[in-house]
């Protein structure tokens, strides 16, 4: 087949925090739009809210050691923008 330590590199392209920063922009994006736009914020957004949570707990935890202090602040930045856009989004007036 092919030498064994083939599979066992690792990829040092995109890295994993950077990733992770873009799920999260794609997932509260889409949500928002879909479940958080009229007058009432549907739970279905606060599950999916909770269930991204859980995912970048989880992803951080495993990756842990790619996580050096620059990719650390970047995320929490990121987090940062995220609720902003939610505030933002929440403020303009809605055709519901």
């Amino acid at each position: 087949m092919g030498p064994e330590d083939l599979f066992k590199r690792r990829h040092y392209g995109t890295p994993q925090s950077l990733l992770l920063i873009v799920a999260n922009f794609t997932v509260f994006c889409l949500s928002a739009s879909i479940f958080a736009m009229c007058d009432k914020i549907s739970w279905v957004f606060w599950a999916i809210m909770g269930l991204l949570a859980m995912y970048n707990v989880f992803n951080i935890r495993k990756d842990r050691e790619e996580y050096n202090r620059v990719r650390i602040i970047t995320y929490v930045i990121s987090i940062g923008i995220m609720v902003l856009m939610f505030v933002l989004f929440r403020s303009r007036p809605q055709n519901c």
